[in-house]
């Protein structure tokens, strides 16, 4: 395994919280839920303080008592999710030396995000060149350099030992893989056929043993051609 520069989770830091405890903590984490939900539906730009605390049942006022603007909730919301997901990625490389494992372990990670950080996918997904021109959020675009560094010393390592084919791009690769975990978020629906652990095993058998069989079979037109 390469050994990789231990940067510290992107978003560590950034601006210091204030962390509530007892009710208040468990108020505000149910804010920080409506609001993710109405970013991803209506879109970060679109979305007002107003239109949060409508649909907490609370006064604008009100809100402003947990949170200073909407972007401080946007940013926790996005926050939450990088912690979590590179601290996971982190972990799978500390648990294994083979770099198929570590991908298989990383796409599994990636796809058990689509339930619990569903909304802030999305908003990634949505504003993110909005958000990155503000110097507030400068975080995402470390943050996205590091997962991918994550994501291509571990392919460019399983290509050292062999494990990988030797002429694929690890950056194009890594960007493929990405982008196929996240673009599921629009159409994954939870309670479905298809559970996250389902479709990353599915992803992982398509990955690693592709759709070929390996026989190619010549069709009866061509070969009477």
């Amino acid at each position: 395994m390469t050994t990789r520069k231990n940067s510290g989770t992107a978003t560590t830091a950034k601006r210091q919280r204030t962390t509530p405890t007892g009710a208040a903590s468990e108020r505000r984490d149910h804010l920080v839920k409506l609001a993710a939900e109405l970013f991803a539906r209506k879109g970060f730009q679109a979305t007002t303080v107003r239109q949060i605390a409508d649909e907490a049942g609370i006064l604008s006022g009100s809100l402003y008592h947990h949170f200073d603007s909407k972007e401080t909730i946007v940013d926790e919301v996005l926050s939450t999710f990088l912690d979590d997901i590179i601290a996971r990625y982190r972990s799978a490389i500390d648990t294994s030396t083979d770099a198929r494992e570590v991908l298989s372990e990383m796409v599994r990670i990636g796809f058990a995000t689509l339930e619990p950080h569903r909304a802030a996918i999305t908003v990634m997904q949505n504003d993110w060149n909005y958000l990155r021109q503000f110097e507030r959020f400068n975080y995402l675009v470390k943050a996205e350099e590091e997962v991918e560094q994550i994501w291509v010393e571990q392919i460019k390592a399983g290509q050292a030992a062999g494990l990988f084919r030797a002429d694929v791009d690890p950056k194009l690769t890594y960007r493929m893989i990405r982008d196929t975990i996240w673009v599921a978020v629009r159409w994954f629906r939870p309670g479905g056929r298809l559970n996250p652990n389902a479709l990353a095993e599915h992803y992982i058998t398509v990955l690693f043993d592709g759709l070929a069989t390996g026989e190619r079979t010549i069709p009866t037109s061509a070969a009477a051609g």
